[in-house]
């Protein structure tokens, strides 16, 4: 794994009171882009966040026909992590709404859904049949960053403390431009991942090509 994770709740007051001497790298994130700490972690930068990849991780990007991109997930050992940001109010609070909304909806499809406490507040959780899922909401300065955990139910607590971990030191970019609420905040894959993707979908066309005409 990387990084030093995320502070524990009982480390919480001693961390207020030496707040001012913490090393950079004991900074508890996420991030907004102005207030990103120079603490040399190495991050993917997907245009609105920029996030550490765990050791061994593995990208799988959704793409729209149409071209942009939907999400980027890490899949690792124990489970896929997704984190996404979504453009949100200046008055935040935008995650106490999201998740009421997801659970109803993970309701409808079966899942069995309670909340539990975190770091950053109330979370999400839901056992359905394909995988075990944790949702954890963030508020931060007109931005709401989602991170998404989801894998068997045996690995459920390591993934889940695989995602605090890369939420910890998620760094997340708003930019100035106004955006409707609830906007996702949009990726830009750097250009070798796009060119990979580039050449998967020629070389994809090019079979298909190849077994029609055979």
């Amino acid at each position: 794994m990387f990084g030093l994770g995320r502070r524990r709740a009982a480390k919480a007051a001693e961390d207020e009171l030496y707040a001012d001497e913490a090393d950079p790298a004991e900074q508890q994130g996420p991030f907004d882009a102005g207030e990103a700490p120079d603490d040399g972690v190495e991050r993917l930068d997907l245009g609105s966040v920029r996030v550490p990849v765990p050791d061994g991780g593995q990208l799988q990007v959704e793409v729209d026909p149409a071209g942009p991109v939907r999400a980027v997930h890490m899949v690792t050992g124990v489970g896929r992590l997704t984190v996404s940001a979504f453009a949100a109010p200046r008055s935040g609070g935008l995650w106490s709404d999201v998740r009421d909304e997801l659970a109803d909806q993970l309701r409808k499809d079966g899942a069995q859904v309670h909340t539990e406490g975190g770091d950053w507040g109330a979370e999400l959780v839901a056992d359905s049949p394909k995988a075990a899922l944790r949702f954890v909401g963030v508020d931060g300065p007109r931005w709401l960053l989602r991170g998404v955990a989801a894998g068997p139910s045996d690995n459920a607590a390591a993934c889940a403390d695989l995602l605090y971990q890369v939420l910890d030191k998620t760094v997340v970019v708003r930019g100035e431009d106004p955006m409707p609420v609830r906007t996702p905040l949009p990726i830009q894959l750097p250009d070798e991942i796009m060119q990979h993707i580039q050449q998967a979908q020629e070389q994809q066309e090019q079979s298909g090509a190849g077994s029609q005409t055979g």
